[in-house]
């Protein structure tokens, strides 16, 4: 096999400990690196004395980010494990930084798609975001638990039960509040045409461990709304600069600017540079099925993982489209 990257390095990452090959045409050598910081820049100084122009590493999680981070003049290859297991050839722990180097040299390896460090930390504050609506969400749902164990119906009368009415009568209740009609003259706007559904429903019985839950979880979502209120500002603030291709995104039926901002984190502006066609990316995003054919027969198609917030992102806008 002819030799594609004369000076090449292959990386083994885990948690505690880094091993590193370079093989350069006077030969190879390995050695291996603590992860904290101090280690690293010996590493990369390690890299650079042998004038080493890729470095490819097998990292699983995000192990494989501090290094980057201190070395981006060097370019890097963040390589799939799965494909690495696909090549043929030696694979134990002593050898897999010496096999990745070999690999590297000679044009075998692939790379993972990695964004710029610009990229990345906007991918971390929107995935971040997202984690923590989800969490709201969840505290929603909780709330309507504890509302049904006390046999009180406010999720049966209004849509929302986090809605401006709904807020008012879970507070006055969480605050110790009993009266069904004091309750439901908390009612705003269309929602005082359902006093009297109201009423009905928001007769229960209500003990204290359950105030104090509603109480608890009112106050966690407010808090998690400031933190949501937060982050939304900094997205917006870091995307500026990108706000034409948010406003395409958003102009698509099922896509919202949050989501218009996540899907521009995860795949950033340059989409040619990276993928291809429409497919590639689709493909990317685990979106399409599988191809699994054999002797005329069809198999499992399932898709594959992909990139799960670009799928889920995707997922969600699909199914909040109305077909007419």
């Amino acid at each position: 096999m002819d030799v594609v990257i004369e000076r090449a390095c292959g990386m083994d990452v885990h948690k505690d400990n880094i091993t590193a090959c370079i093989i350069t045409p006077k030969g190879k050598e390995i050695q291996t690196f603590s992860t904290k910081t101090v280690f690293l820049l010996q590493l990369i100084d390690w890299v650079k004395q042998h004038n080493c122009t890729h470095v490819a590493m097998e990292s699983t999680s995000v192990y494989w980010k501090p290094i980057v981070l201190e070395a981006e003049d060097i370019e890097f290859l963040v390589v799939n494990a799965q494909h690495m297991k696909a090549v043929p050839g030696r694979k134990t722990d002593v050898k897999d930084a010496e096999w990745i180097a070999k690999l590297l040299r000679h044009g075998l390896l692939k790379a993972s798609y990695i964004p710029d460090r610009n990229q990345r930390e906007l991918r971390e504050l929107v995935r971040y975001r997202r984690s923590i609506i989800e969490e709201r969400a969840r505290q929603h749902n909780r709330i309507q638990k504890v509302l049904e164990g006390a046999n009180i119906k406010l999720g049966s009368v209004v849509s929302d039960v986090m809605g401006v009415s709904a807020s008012d009568m879970l507070n006055a209740i969480a605050e110790g509040e009993e009266d069904p009609e004091k309750l439901a003259n908390f009612a705003r706007r269309t929602m005082k045409k359902k006093k009297e559904e109201l009423e009905l429903a928001l007769k229960g019985y209500i003990n204290s461990h359950q105030r104090l839950m509603l109480k608890t979880i009112l106050k966690h979502i407010d808090f998690l709304t400031e933190q949501i209120e937060m982050l939304d500002q900094e997205v917006a603030e870091r995307v500026s600069s990108h706000q034409e291709n948010i406003d395409r995104l958003d102009s698509i039926p099922g896509i919202a600017t949050r989501m218009a901002q996540q899907i521009i984190s995860e795949i950033g502006t340059d989409v040619k540079k990276q993928f291809p066609s429409a497919a590639h990316m689709c493909s990317w995003a685990g979106i399409v099925p599988g191809q699994n054919e054999s002797a005329g027969k069809r198999k499992s198609a399932k898709t594959k993982k992909g990139n799960k917030y670009l799928r889920s992102a995707l997922t969600e806008a699909a199914h909040s489209v109305r077909v007419f």
